[in-house]
């Protein structure tokens, strides 16, 4: 039986709501890793910069091990959330409500096929 290998990284409280970067995890996984390049170039949202990022490094970790690039495809790519910073915003009458500003967790891993 063949050992898969794998490669990992991460971006630890990344500056964006989970709910906002889990829908480009939710887009690449699965999918060979030129296209999912393609997907998240080709993407406007804000997101996609951060995730792009942590593909290429999980690719770039693979090349470092004499993985087969043209192989390579995004086994999982995950988003946890992370600490959010309590803030306040000053309202009317001199009440002030809550804000959370929220941090994510990045996680891509890339295997051979």
């Amino acid at each position: 039986m063949a050992e898969t290998r794998e490669w990992t990284a991460k971006h630890m409280y990344a500056r964006i709501g989970p709910r906002k970067a889990r829908l480009l995890a939710d887009l690449i996984r699965g999918l060979n890793c030129d296209s999912a390049m393609q997907q998240l170039e080709f993407n406007n949202r804000r997101a996609a910069r951060m995730v792009q990022a942590v593909l290429r490094s999980a690719m770039s970790n693979a090349d470092e091990q004499e993985a087969e690039m043209g192989n390579l495809i995004v086994s999982t790519a995950r988003v946890d959330g992370g600490p959010y910073q309590r803030r306040w915003r000053p309202k009317d009458r001199g009440r002030a409500h809550p804000i959370q500003k929220k941090t994510s967790h990045i996680v891509v891993t890339v295997s051979e096929r």
